[in-house]
């Protein structure tokens, strides 16, 4: 199903709201609130209805939202009824993990193929997905067909990688090193740094933590 241009923040927000709904299903809820929604995924309801808007009229007045019929449709907007199959480059500590989790028991996401540098680890298979050595990296994803990579090199590799990447047709890598890469406009990055992250919520949690004591003083 193709979908109209959305802002990025609605659109990172989707697979929130459709994981949220497949637990509504399992649980036999048969309609729901956008006061509810907001209260179980944490965005508020004024944002949701927003978000929903973007797709038209999904829910009714003094109703709410049919939650099977909203799962569908975003089923079809997320291409949840076919399997896609991404690549995972850079098998050390983080990549074995991933390799290890499993994300096509809760969604349409597979690794289907894994590469490294390191010899041992060439043409062996782990968590049931083959490893290759990086020198087949390009032709293997090539032959496969996969727009989407993981990213878990070192960061002095990094650009290096990801313009091999793009040179082979890839629309998508999520970056788990702390580097920003440079890639064409027409290329998606996810940069996920782990370390970043971490640090902000120890900020908040020194800095709002303080504030909310601050509050209740008063």
């Amino acid at each position: 199903m193709a979908t109209k241009k959305i802002p990025k923040a609605t659109a990172k927000r989707l697979p929130i709201y459709y994981r949220y709904l497949s637990v509504l299903l399992s649980a036999n809820k048969r309609r729901v609130s956008s006061t509810e929604l907001s209260e179980a995924v944490q965005v508020d309801s004024a944002t949701i209805r927003r978000d929903f808007s973007y797709f038209g009229e999904l829910g009714k007045r003094g109703y709410g939202y049919d939650v099977e019929s909203l799962l569908n449709f975003f089923k079809g907007i997320l291409n949840q009824d076919t399997l896609t199959n991404v690549a995972l480059v850079g098998v050390g500590s983080l990549g074995s993990a991933l390799l290890n989790y499993n994300f096509h028991q809760d969604t349409n996401l597979r690794i289907s193929a894994a590469f490294d540098t390191k010899p041992e680890l060439a043409n062996t298979v782990k968590s049931g997905i083959p490893i290759y050595p990086a020198s087949e990296m390009q032709k293997q994803i090539k032959e496969q067909q996969i727009d989407a990579v993981i990213l878990t090199v070192p960061s002095s590799t990094s650009q290096k990688v990801a313009d091999q990447l793009v040179g082979v047709g890839v629309k998508g890598i999520l970056n788990f090193t702390p580097v920003r890469l440079s890639v064409p406009k027409n290329v998606q990055v996810q940069n996920i740094d782990l370390t970043n992250e971490l640090q902000t919520l120890i900020y908040f949690i020194k800095n709002y933590a303080e504030n909310n004591q601050d509050k209740e003083k008063e």
